[in-house]
């Protein structure tokens, strides 16, 4: 089996902006669910979601008709969970607000009195007018600036703060004392050890945001509310509470904070208009799905059922349960994301709702080591009772390699064998497929530790395994022979992990991680490999072999040829069809980045409404024409001008003009932006060949060589490119002289299309 090419790249697209929590949440591309489950899974099927990391993952699936079972101890996790299944419309959202807005605050409706602690004056006109959010310095005592917008003289964007700011922001300090104590007490009771974890929590909120959010929860408490209101009021509350805490920085970088670390300058959120645009976040149109807890069970049609647990609790009742496949959006440490949920959960449900999900108050670091022991732990729980038919598909959102390697390490020293791995660009999803090993293998790598007490599989294989730092030069030489161009580091770490799992060469100890990077590392520094670009950070840059090795086409003309070929066969089809068949014919870590199949697609095909075809000129019968043409025009041209044309044997489409035994040009005739093989073989000095191509390749190629420093290392000696009207327009005059060819010849420059550039 070849590792890095087993499993095709799901196709999906990119998640919704507008989910609830959506910055701690994983980015799972929607559309990957189906295409997996539709080959491992029939209708109705129990599928374990064992993390509960994406709601949004869970309930494509129940909407499918599966019944999925996920596990999670968060209880603000299994909130989004409820919502997410319920689809509430926008009008109970709406009407959940209208009801707290009108609620009283003394004289005072709920909405002005909140809006009253963020209104100031407009800096024009000196009307009073809602601040947007005020700008704070990391430290400060009171904010340096303020964002509004004056719907009455059109004054907009960020302002100084004045000193009625500055004194209103010193006036909520001054009574922040009681509203922290009673923002505490919903959380941790004063001899509760943990009260003073909560309490490092809650610094991370401005006293004007605690006062705001207590308000407001004080105010649901006493409020009689339909279950259903008080739902959508906790949801709106939840939204205020993630944008009512420092978190946010300043100029908005769309933040996914990990960590409780406060920016150098960030926005201290006005909360009422936080709950306004909680309406739009929570809205949803889809479906409702049943939710049931477990022990309960959801239709055969379809649903979720919410284990209130870790993991580690549900797996002994697992085999009650025929599950059919395990798909999950993998975790990743988020300190931020499990402390802050630790308050929300008191200040919404109380105390008793926090008590099982204190840990997230607790540890205040969390790194890759300490992930892949958590990883493991769970996964070894799951194990042995999981069938060894049933499939383990996991989704690393965001990837980077230490994340990976605590994935790949958790599972393969838990028992599980890594069947696939795809990886797109780092950007992208990184999918890693795995079954159970029917039978334990005893390490035998200095990368592993000793586990002798469980019996071992026949392994057939030589008797000596290959160390891992052979195994990881031999995995990185492969795999960038098969790719043919320069890869990533990710790409490269992917390859070696994949081979060190595949030798059985991974298994769990302390501080493994740094243990399994060091082969790594130390392969990459040698002579085998080419860092492209690199600051000395080996995990940046590109990374390739000293020669382009092999008689297969790089990765990018794989791609192009296969693009045109289903374009011929399929015309009028869709981006998601063709990736789709795309994917499926260079699977894994050889899988095509989209933006090099939307060039492909600019090159050759006429977009039409979401759907592509090949362009006339295109067809193959026509492209032949044209090289047959050019190839006749070459050689009027050359007999005009003194040069005597010779086709070149044994190189497909090569013209030489030579005078007197010397050549003077050679011309490779191309309809495609199939460039690499004539570069990688062509004998003769590049500052006398040309390449000879169709205009629409020219983006193409420039595309190409923008993100493979070796081809454009080849392409530098002095090549050129001759575009075909370019020839046409030569062979169209009378008789031009060779001062005229040879300033043509020049070449015409190649600049990627606008559009290009922007993927």
């Amino acid at each position: 089996m070849d590792i890095f090419t087993t499993l095709a790249y799901p196709t999906g697209d990119l998640p919704p902006e507008r989910e609830p929590l959506a910055r701690y949440l994983p980015p799972v591309p929607r559309g990957v669910a189906p295409d997996f489950l539709a080959q491992h899974a029939g209708a109705g099927a129990w599928v374990l979601e064992p993390f509960g990391a994406s709601p949004r993952l869970a309930v494509e699936m129940a909407r499918l008709g599966y019944r999925v079972l996920a596990a999670s101890s968060n209880p603000v996790g299994r909130f989004l969970f409820e919502m997410a299944a319920a689809s509430l419309p926008r009008a109970e959202f709406q009407g959940a607000l209208a009801e707290l807005a009108s609620a009283r605050k003394s004289d005072e409706r709920m909405e002005s009195h909140i809006q009253s602690l963020y209104t100031a004056q407009c800096t024009r006109c000196a009307r009073s007018v809602p601040v947007e959010a005020f700008i704070w310095q990391r430290g400060g005592k009171v904010p340096v600036s303020r964002i509004l917008t004056c719907a009455a003289c059109n004054e907009q964007g960020e302002r100084q703060a004045t000193p009625a700011d500055r004194k209103l922001a010193e006036q909520m300090e001054a009574a922040s004392p009681l509203h922290r104590s009673r923002a505490l007490e919903r959380v941790a009771a004063r001899d509760d050890p943990d009260r003073e974890f909560a309490d490092e929590a809650l610094q991370y909120y401005p006293a004007r945001a605690i006062y705001a959010l207590i308000t407001i929860i004080n105010k649901m408490d006493s409020m009689s509310l339909t279950p259903l209101r008080r739902r959508c009021l906790a949801a709106l509350a939840l939204t205020a509470f993630d944008e009512a805490n420092t978190l946010w920085p300043h100029p908005d970088e769309r933040p996914r904070p990990r960590q409780l670390t406060v920016p150098p300058r960030y926005r201290e959120n006005n909360v009422w208009l936080a709950l306004e645009r909680g309406v739009e976040t929570w809205s949803a149109g889809g479906q409702p799905v049943p939710v049931a807890t477990w022990p309960g069970q959801p239709p055969e049609s379809g649903g979720i059922c919410l284990f209130e647990g870790p993991l580690r609790s549900l797996a002994p009742a697992l085999k009650s349960i025929p599950l059919q496949a395990v798909l999950t959006a993998l975790p990743r440490p988020n300190q931020a994301y499990w402390a802050l949920s630790a308050l929300w959960a008191g200040w919404i449900w109380g105390r008793g709702a926090v008590a099982p999900f204190k840990m997230g108050l607790r540890r205040r670091r969390y790194d890759w080591n300490w992930h892949a022991a958590a990883l493991h732990a769970s996964l070894r729980n799951l194990s042995p009772h999981l069938p060894l038919t049933v499939p383990l598909f996991a989704i690393i959102a965001e990837p980077e390699a230490s994340y990976l390697t605590a994935a790949v390490l958790a599972a393969s020293s838990a028992g599980f064998d890594l069947n696939g791995l795809a990886l797109r660009t780092p950007s992208d999803p990184v999918y890693l497929l795995w079954h159970r090993r029917a039978f334990a293998h005893t390490p035998t790598s200095s990368v592993r530790p000793d586990e002798t007490s469980e019996a071992r599989e026949p392994d057939h294989r030589a008797e000596v395994d290959p160390t891992p730092p052979q195994v990881v030069r031999d995995a990185i030489q492969s795999y960038l022979t098969q790719r043919g161009e320069p890869a990533t580091y990710l790409h490269l770490h992917a390859a070696a992990l994949a081979a060190l799992a595949d030798n059985r060469l991974l298994a769990w100890q302390e501080e493994a991680l740094a243990r399994i990077h060091a082969p790594i590392l130390e392969a990459l520094k040698g002579p085998d490999f080419i860092h492209h670009g690199g600051t000395g950070n080996l995990e940046t840059g590109l990374w390739g072999l000293p020669l382009l090795e092999g008689e297969g086409d790089p990765l990018p003309d794989r791609a192009e040829k296969t693009v045109i070929a289903f374009l011929l066969k399929n015309p009028g089809c869709t981006l998601d069809e063709l990736e789709t068949a795309l994917h499926a014919e260079l699977r894994g870590l050889l899988t095509p980045p989209l933006s090099l199949t939307r060039a492909i697609l600019d090159s050759y095909a006429l977009p039409d409404q979401g759907k592509y075809s090949l362009r006339p000129e295109d067809d193959p019968s026509a492209r032949r024409r044209d090289l047959e043409a050019a190839g006749e025009m070459l050689g009027k041209l050359a007999a005009g001008a003194g040069w005597t044309a010779r086709r070149l044997e044994g190189v497909a489409r090569a013209w030489a003009w030579e005078e007197k035994g010397e050549t003077h040009y050679i011309f490779h005739l191309l309809a495609s932006a199939l460039v690499c093989r004539v570069l990688r073989e062509n004998q003769f000095p590049a500052g006398i060949s040309l390449l000879v191509i169709p205009g629409g390749r020219a983006g193409l190629f420039a595309f190409k060589l923008e993100r493979d420093p070796a081809l454009k290392q080849l392409w530098s000696g002095g090549w050129r490119v001759l575009k075909y009207r370019q020839l046409r327009r030569l062979a169209s005059m009378p008789i031009p002289g060779r001062s005229e060819i040879e300033d043509a010849l020049q070449g015409d420059p190649i600049v990627q299309p606008e559009q290009m550039t922007m993927f």
